[in-house]
């Protein structure tokens, strides 16, 4: 994967802030400040239902049935209704290796190889290069959605948006004036966010925030071990709860078990192939023993994930992966960018572009499923102490400071593969990219709220079915 500021590292840094000046021309930082949909904007369900048809046909009514929930769940799962809006807008050029799908609940708690709690983005299915705006514009429009849907007044929604924006745009303008390997190595350490954040906090507020990080310590490969495995006669293997968790061995067809412990053995050894000598020694202590199709998420239904069940010494010493089918990315049609010959690969160089610490075991493969089509993966580890921001339960000031972090940890990943001297000067030391982004989240607030209700329709009038699972 190509960085995205292979070009421009060449530059002065005068010259480089003047590069990021000069796209003010084309792209005003005051017109980032309103949404107006295309004329042609394709219908939202036709976006979903082309998504729709990739994937596994009896899991698509539990998608919908989930973006239904609320304004916000469908807006985590409309990131190729949102990629499409974007790419139809005016752009800085300034481009990064964006997340793709940067909504609120795609940040949180995760271990680094160090064993070290760290804030920082946790999801990369859509990652692709383009312009550092859309991702800002996904988040800050993220934060407007769940005010709403948790009854926040516009002035409260607005403080949210305009708090993100603002810590986004001072920390780039702190990587701006960093060594190359300072942004490289620096991290968002939990502990250390907390004792930051500890002054803007009220008693209720530092007790959620140490909740929180005890609750992604306890998610660990041995708690998915517990809650997801039982012993049986032939040993341990996954519980089925289908149609979320469903074995392998529910989903036989007219393939051998025989020719499926191939196949699952075969996967295995080309993810292998595209971890480090050190892992894949590491990988050699374990044997595959189960497998499972798992429901996750909200966008990501109807997509095939697989859960791996690994055993090393015994059956009390586990090793759970999940494998994720990799699709091209909701993004590629909109940027112009390079396509790739392995979406799994793509995912993974993305996250290791924007993350500070990825997980150990992450890499990717591509293998024949049991319908005979060819399907691209990435596979990491489950459940390695991660844990999720909870914004249906907050108040106006728990918005405001996840969009603080937010904001902070995505200027971070943006200024590891884009080029912050540039974004800093384009951004500069005033508030009206901040105010901006206000108008723009408010008025994507409203046609996701229009998007939600023609999801509604369509499922009243039978065009499409959802179920609630």
């Amino acid at each position: 994967m190509t960085a995205p500021n292979a070009v421009t590292v060449a530059l002065s840094p005068a010259d480089r802030a003047a590069h990021g000046r000069r796209a003010r021309r084309h792209a005003p930082r005051s017109g980032h400040g309103v949404f107006e949909a295309a004329p042609d904007r394709p219908d939202v369900v036709d976006v979903l239902e082309q998504q729709s048809a990739t994937r596994v046909p009896e899991l698509v009514p539990i998608r919908y049935g989930r973006m239904l929930e609320s304004p916000f769940r469908f807006y985590r799962g409309a990131a190729a209704v949102m990629a499409a809006d974007l790419g139809a807008l005016p752009g800085t050029g300034l481009r990064v290796q964006l997340c793709g799908d940067a909504h609120l609940l795609n940040f949180g708690l995760l271990a680094s190889p160090e064993r070290h709690l760290v804030f920082d983005i946790n999801d990369f299915d859509e990652t692709f290069p383009g312009p550092f705006e859309w991702d800002v514009k996904r988040l800050a429009a993220s934060l407007a959605v769940a005010g709403r849907d948790n009854g926040f007044t516009e002035k409260e929604q607005d403080d949210a948006v305009r708090t993100c924006v603002r810590a986004y745009r001072e920390r780039m303008r702190e990587f701006a004036g960093m060594r190359t390997l300072e942004i490289w190595y620096a991290r968002d350490d939990a502990d250390r966010m907390r004792g930051l954040l500890a002054a803007s906090m009220d008693e209720e507020g530092r007790r959620r925030t140490a909740e929180a990080a005890d609750r992604a310590r306890s998610r660990t490969h041995l708690r998915a071990f517990a809650k997801l495995t039982r012993l049986t006669p032939e040993g341990r293997r996954i519980a089925a709860d289908p149609p979320l968790l469903t074995p392998l061995r529910g989903l036989r067809g007219e393939t051998s078990p025989d020719e499926e412990d191939k196949q699952l053995q075969a996967l295995l050894e080309s993810y292998a192939r595209t971890l480090p000598a050190d892992r894949r020694h590491l990988l050699r202590h374990y044997r595959l023993v189960d497998m499972a199709r798992k429901v996750v998420g909200v966008g990501s239904v109807g997509t095939r994930c697989w859960i791996l069940l690994l055993l090393g010494r015994d059956d009390y010493d586990p090793l759970l992966l999940q494998a994720k089918e990799a699709q091209e990315s909701v993004l590629a049609p909109h940027t112009g960018g390079e396509r790739y010959d392995n979406q799994g690969r793509r995912v993974v160089a993305g996250q290791r572009l924007l993350q500070a610490s990825s997980d150990i075991f992450l890499g990717w493969t591509h293998v024949v499923g049991l319908d005979g089509r060819d399907r691209d993966f990435y596979v990491r580890q489950l459940w390695d102490w991660k844990g999720s921001l909870r914004p249906e339960s907050w108040d106006p000031d728990l918005l405001n400071l996840s969009g603080q972090v937010c904001g902070a940890a995505l200027a971070r990943a943006h200024a590891r593969s884009g080029d912050p001297v540039a974004i800093a000067a384009y951004l500069g030391a005033g508030d009206r990219f901040d105010r901006a982004l206000t108008g723009f989240a408010q008025g994507y607030a409203d046609r996701t709220e229009r998007d939600f209700e023609a999801l509604r329709e369509a499922v009243r009038s039978g065009r499409i079915t959802a179920a609630d699972l």
